[in-house]
């Protein structure tokens, strides 16, 4: 039998949510009459509404008609993408810089590619997971005793520097993750913080991946929908963004990734061209039939359509962060971001946990879980439905 990928040995015990569901699982076998609610992982509750789902019931019948039937779209339907770089870039970009692919998460596992296992790695802390873990799989090295991770940096963001970091810390050569508005802090950088990210990236011939994800829930017209925003940023910059927590395409799977024909690798050649033959390479395209979705969701009723979801959602992270702040605990997020980032200070993340599943029968995530400036935070999530909301604020008031 073949040996075993050595790097999936060094990935840190457990992915963070499936070790949250299996704490869940335990308690609720110890505690059967529990209605448990989880304000933890960010995974959508709401139906998908009417117009961009009859979208997808039109493209899953339009393969069922020898006339409307289409096979593979390796890159994605031309109409999805010029409608994404009209509404979210204003036109800036070619179909051919557009890349539609199953949801960010998968892009961001695969983008790596790009650049190798010697590539040194610069995340954001915390950050989601999927950063440090699929830089590990490709071959990262791993320190895990240090502050940081070998070929891995971590970037805190914390109170004291506004949840934005220090920049300086990004060295040569580096791939830079930054995710804004963030997972798990909900903190959305502002545009002279972006810049100072882009001037520091060009300085140092980094690339950054900027994970766009939540940036349907930014409501302060000052802050940035996009790192293409930011003078520069089209010769470091490669943006990832999702329909899942926008249009509830959780259970659907549709996103799409930006690489601007102007980037070059080191020795010139192109990243546009690289990434293209990588996805042709193990990636025969989305579905139609969300695509279908996709497309729908980018004309007017159907942004009218992200437009109400978002807001539910941040309806729901006003009512949880108020019912943390009650709590005397310190919070940010959930105003521009689904996620509320509490500081429970010294107390160990797990073992807050553990008390509010104890006291209150609620599921949160534990902060250092995302790195370790996260230790002694909880993220909220404020993916759930209004009443379960609702209930689990009332129930926080036991803490």
């Amino acid at each position: 039998m073949l040996l075993r990928n050595p790097n999936i040995s060094r990935l840190k015990a457990g992915y963070l949510f499936p070790e949250i569901a299996r704490r869940r699982r335990e308690f609720a076998a110890l505690h059967p009459a529990a209605k448990i609610i989880s304000l933890g992982v960010g995974n959508t509750t709401e139906a998908i509404l009417p117009h961009i789902c009859s979208a997808l019931v039109e493209g899953a019948g339009a393969l069922g008609k020898q006339e409307t039937y289409s096979g593979y779209m390796d890159e994605g339907l031309e109409q999805l993408r010029k409608q994404i770089s009209a509404v979210y870039y204003g036109g800036k970009f070619c179909v051919d810089e557009i890349f539609i692919s199953d949801g960010s998460k998968c892009d961001i596992g695969r983008l790596q590619l790009l650049f190798g296992k010697e590539a040194r790695v610069c995340v954001q802390d915390p950050s989601y997971p999927v950063y440090v873990d699929g830089s590990v799989l490709i071959g990262a090295a791993l320190d895990w005793e240090g502050e940081g991770y070998g070929s891995i940096c971590y970037l805190p963001c914390t109170a004291d520097n506004g949840y934005f970091p220090d920049v300086r810390k990004i060295s040569k050569n580096s791939l830079v993750y930054f995710c804004s508005p963030n997972n798990p802090t909900g903190a959305a950088a502002t545009r002279e913080q972006l810049a100072v990210l882009v001037k520091r990236a060009l300085e140092t011939e980094s690339v950054i991946i900027y994970d766009a994800a939540y940036s349907e829930y930014i409501r302060d017209a000052s802050l940035p929908k996009t790192i293409y925003e930011i003078d520069g940023s089209q010769e470091c910059a490669i943006e990832v963004n999702s329909f899942s927590k926008s249009a509830g395409f959780t259970g659907v799977r549709l996103g799409w990734t930006v690489v601007p024909k102007v980037m070059k690798f080191s020795g010139g050649e192109s990243v546009n061209k690289d990434w293209s033959r990588i996805m042709a390479t193990i990636f025969n395209g989305a579905s139609n039939i969300a695509q279908a979705g996709g497309i729908a969701a980018l004309d007017e009723e159907g942004l009218k359509e992200i437009r109400k979801l978002t807001d539910f959602y941040l309806e729901n992270a006003a009512l949880i962060r108020q019912a943390v702040q009650k709590l005397g605990v310190k919070c940010v997020g959930g105003d521009n971001s689904p996620y509320i980032w509490a500081n429970f200070g010294k107390e160990d993340s797990w073992e807050v946990f553990s008390r509010i599943l104890e006291k209150c029968h609620v599921v949160t995530t534990p902060g250092s879980g995302f790195g370790p400036a996260g230790a002694g935070f909880i993220r909220f999530s404020a993916f759930g439905r209004r009443f379960d909301i609702q209930e689990a604020c009332r129930r926080l008031a036991n803490y």
